[in-house]
């Protein structure tokens, strides 16, 4: 009882969860133009070299998060291409991308760093945390809610953002439809490939973002396969919301509480192997939540459809 009172397994949670919430509203994006993304893991693991990569060859940290968007939404155009101009397998690709990003990474740690299996500088500087003036002092909210990275609080944001974006806008209103139909939304007028692209690029991005939390955000280091499966998670964080931001954001919450809780259990003398799997125990979990309710509501509508 005294550990989920504890305020710093909420403030890890926070942390936690940043890399999978942007990856997973990247996902989200991906899914409402008909894309449905697996390369989320690859290209997490690209905007963490590359935010290392930035951040050595211009020292700056705003300028290092510039060069990991950059790069990654380079991956996703070429992703975007294959799929939507040559008319490729999106799960195919997808995958490719992942074995492609581990092996790229790995190359280029040797051939950029020249070393083998991780990086790390402490003479670079990471991103900066933030201290929310007044919500600092509030006793117990203050210590999970301030003093996080901005990525942290971009992350939050974006949930909301990318909510009123979807359901209050009428280029939300498109871009839905894109995905929904797009025989009628071309018939109406509306560039269903173009919002394909602008999707694509937007979870370029933001994938970008979260793999230089994970590389920027605590340490300054790169790791071989540092993303560990945080982009698998983001697509099942994905799948259980729904592609609805409010739902991604509450489905990523949950992965990085499990997360959290699983980096505590390890002091309480339960076995590392044990707390590392925590988090993609609840995945599979959730995955057969998320069967049975499809399942429920294809019973639903086929049930109104024979009356």
């Amino acid at each position: 009882m005294d550990l989920l009172l504890d305020p710093t397994l909420y403030s890890s949670m926070l942390r936690a969860v940043t890399p999978i919430l942007l990856a997973a509203l990247g996902g989200a994006l991906c899914a409402r133009v008909g894309l449905f993304n697996v390369g989320l893991e690859g290209l997490i693991l690209i905007g963490a070299f590359s935010g290392i990569v930035g951040n050595h060859l211009t020292g700056n940290i705003w300028l290092a998060l510039l060069f990991a968007m950059l790069c990654v939404m380079l991956f996703s155009l070429m992703f975007a291409y294959i799929t939507i101009h040559l008319k490729a397998n999106v799960i195919v690709v997808g995958v490719a991308i992942n074995f492609l990003a581990m092996g790229l990474t790995t190359f280029s740690l040797r051939a950029i760093f020249n070393v083998k299996g991780s990086y790390r500088d402490t003479n670079m500087v990471g991103l900066p945390r933030w201290d929310i003036p007044l919500v600092q002092d509030i006793p117990w909210l203050g210590k999970i809610v301030s003093g996080h990275s901005p990525l942290v609080y971009l992350g939050l944001a974006m949930v909301g953002v990318l909510y009123v974006y979807m359901f209050r806008t009428v280029s939300g209103f498109r871009l839905r439809a894109a995905g929904e139909n797009p025989i009628a939304s071309r018939s109406l007028g509306i560039r269903v490939t173009r919002y394909q692209y602008g999707a694509m690029l937007a979870c370029g991005a933001l994938c970008g973002l979260a793999g230089a939390q994970l590389s920027l955000g605590q340490l300054t280091m790169f790791s071989e396969g540092m993303s560990s499966g945080r982009g698998f998670i983001a697509l099942v964080a994905t799948m259980l919301g729904q592609a609805n931001p409010l739902g991604v954001g509450a489905s990523s919450l949950l992965f990085g509480f499990t997360s959290s809780l699983g980096s505590r259990l390890q002091g309480m003398a339960l076995p590392t192997q044990f707390t590392s799997m925590l988090p993609f125990v609840v995945t599979l979990l959730a995955m057969f939540f998320f069967r049975n309710k499809n399942q429920m509501a294809d019973a639903r509508r086929s049930n109104e459809s024979s009356r």
